[in-house]
């Protein structure tokens, strides 16, 4: 059974989100300042913490800067009553691996605890793949071949396209900006145009996805960036 902390200084949140991760399975412990986090995820070891971003004694952005510190990786779910694009960058940039605004409907939640703690499983098992492939939905990436396929048909990529859905792969199922993905993948800021990223994207897409329009792997997160994850609706 996977343990969620829940942080939050709104009594009626925490009970919220602790009587529906309850019923979908999860272990909930809860703390309701930043000091309190501190000591629970030290405490509990929990396996994702849903943490508000405005907390008495602590903010959340000092909860997560501390841990990491600390050397302490727990995944985080940041939850924020700003419609503040600054504060979702900074948080992400920080160390939280997504975020979601209030108000928000508590299965959400539940479905993007489930998607971090998919991304950890992929993660463990990419790691112990013998032979250095993974497998997303249909596709296959063959890292020490630099080759894709999709249902055992190889694909032709640009190296370009090649080294950005080897990136998205590795971190699948987090939210990465396009600031991030253009560092990582060009190395420069390209005189800080991201629109590349874009441009690669959607050329990526037309040639991974079944329907670029409405795609299943590469899905824009409105306002800050991309993030790869196999949904098959």
């Amino acid at each position: 059974m996977h343990k969620i902390l829940v942080v939050d200084d709104e009594t009626s949140i925490v009970t919220l989100l602790k009587f529906n991760l309850e019923q979908n399975g999860f272990e909930v412990v809860t703390a309701n300042d930043g000091l309190e986090a501190i000591e629970q995820v030290k405490k509990e070891s929990p396996d994702v913490m849903v943490l508000d971003l405005m907390l008495p004694k602590m903010d959340g952005m000092d909860v997560v800067k501390t841990l990491r510190l600390d050397k302490i990786h727990v995944p985080v779910l940041m939850l924020t009553a700003k419609d503040d694009e600054f504060d979702k960058i900074l948080g992400l940039e920080m160390g939280a691996d997504d975020y979601m605004t209030k108000p928000f409907s508590p299965r959400e939640v539940v479905a993007r605890v489930r998607a971090i703690l998919r991304r950890i499983d992929f993660e463990a098992n990419q790691e112990t793949t013998e032979d250095n492939t993974v497998k997303i939905g249909e596709l296959t990436i063959d890292y020490d071949n630099y080759a894709i396929y999709k249902n055992d048909k190889k694909i032709d990529l640009t190296k370009k396209e090649y080294e950005l859905l080897v990136y998205l792969s590795k971190n699948n199922g987090r939210v990465l900006s396009r600031d991030q993905l253009l560092n990582g993948i060009w190395q420069f800021d390209f005189d800080g145009d991201t629109r590349i990223v874009d441009v690669h994207i959607g050329k990526l897409r037309e040639k991974i996805e079944d329907n670029p329009k409405s795609p299943k792997y590469i899905h824009t997160v409105r306002g800050f960036g991309y993030k790869m994850e196999y949904i098959d609706e």
